[in-house]
This record gives structure tokens, C-alpha cells and sequence, in this order.
């Protein structure tokens, strides 16, 4: 029997079990986030087309987003900070159109992204996120270092973006299970200290919810 756990067909049954399972948890994963990217833009919109059938004035609309705030923190917890739907309302106004399905960022980087005043700069870093499929601490990299002014200024902007790619992360799946605004979303509590477990039990949470 012990010669049977180290024969190549059990090594090759691991394999395929593992990446089965590593499989499941990014499509789990990508599922989620598409939802919670797609509730935010529609809550968003329907911030936007409230205050346009009120015809409510900026003073107001401060007063609205904290009342917002406050009423969807005290019904659904977490999730609904006035950072957030501040930047949900922003994200409505700045894709009106909404975000297709093929190209759906996570809402970390749509918030992320809505951070980038100019409209010509938050789309190249939109294009080359999706291009380079970067994770969220790239894309803050690649914004902290300047890369679309580096590109601006430069004459050879195909050898900018080679030596920008050298910097690219890839984003595993762990990472991806502990994005925050996942947790938010499906109302696990979070902490820093979070043991295997606890994330093994809170990925088959989102199985559940979605298979």
C-alpha cells in the first residue's frame, strides 16, 4: 500500500485534484467579484438618478451620501462606508455605460482606478491592467512610479512598458481570497490574523453561494 502512494499515477491524482481545486477558487472568486462590481455600479446609478429627479444642489448631495452611509451601514454591516459609496456614485458617472462582462475589473481596481482625476490617464492604466492583467499592488506601483507620465514624455515608449512588465506580480489565489472587499461583500468578518482554516472555510462560504 505504501508503494502505492509514491507511484507516478497517485502523484499525477495530487495534481489533477490540486489544480481542480485551485481552478475552482479563482472562478469562485472571479463570480463574486463580478457581482460586487456590478452592485456597486448600479448602486451608483441609482445615487445619480435620485439626485436627478430631486434635483438635489452639491450641498445636498454631501448630506445624502452620509445619510446613505449611515443607512446601508446600519441595515447591511460592512461595505458601505461613505469612502465607498462616494466612489460607487463616481463610478456610475465615469462609466455610464456600465463595464462589459469580458473586460470586468475587480472593484478594487475600479477603485483604485476612480482615484486617477484625468480621464486620458485612468484609461490607459484601465487598458494596461486588463492587457497585463495586473494585480492591485501593481497597479498601485505602476501608478506610484509614474508610468503614464514616464510613456508622456518618452520617445521610446515601447521600452518603458518592457522594463514596466519586469515589475508585474502575479496575483495567486490566496491573495485573491483575501481581497477585503470580498469579504465585505458576503459579510465575513476579516482579520489580520487569519489562519488556513478559517480561509478554507470561508472559500467553501463562496462555493456554497455560487455552486
Amino acid at each position: 500500500m505504501i508503494e502505492l502512494f509514491k507511484n507516478k499515477d497517485y502523484k499525477e491524482l495530487i495534481e489533477k485534484i490540486s489544480t481542480n481545486y485551485i481552478k475552482a477558487k479563482k472562478k469562485a472568486f472571479k463570480a463574486i467579484n463580478d457581482e460586487l462590481t456590478l452592485s456597486n455600479w448600479e448602486t451608483g446609478k441609482y445615487i445619480v438618478e435620485f439626485e436627478q429627479k430631486g434635483n438635489i444642489k452639491a450641498e445636498y448631495g454631501k448630506k445624502l451620501l452620509d445619510k446613505l452611509s449611515k443607512d446601508l451601514t446600519k441595515r447591511h454591516g460592512t461595505g458601505f462606508s461613505r469612502s465607498n459609496v462616494v466612489y460607487m456614485r463616481l463610478f456610475y458617472l465615469k462609466y455610464p455605460k456600465g463595464v462589459t462582462a469580458s473586460h470586468l475589473l475587480s472593484w478594487s481596481h475600479y477603485y483604485e482606478l476612480l482615484k486617477i482625476k484625468d480621464d486620458v490617464e485612468r484609461s490607459f492604466y484601465e487598458k494596461q491592467t486588463i492587457i497585463e492583467n495586473w494585480s492591485i499592488r501593481e497597479l498601485r506601483r505602476q501608478k506610484e512610479t509614474g508610468l503614464f507620465q514616464r510613456i508622456a514624455l518618452s520617445k521610446n515608449k515601447k521600452k518603458i512598458l518592457e522594463l514596466a512588465q519586469k515589475g508585474y506580480i502575479p496575483e495567486n489565489e490566496n491573495d485573491l481570497i483575501k481581497e477585503p472587499y470580498v469579504f465585505e461583500f458576503l459579510g465575513i468578518s476579516q482579520s489580520n490574523m487569519l489562519t488556513e482554516t478559517q480561509l478554507e472555510k470561508n472559500y467553501w462560504t463562496i462555493c456554497n453561494i455560487f455552486y
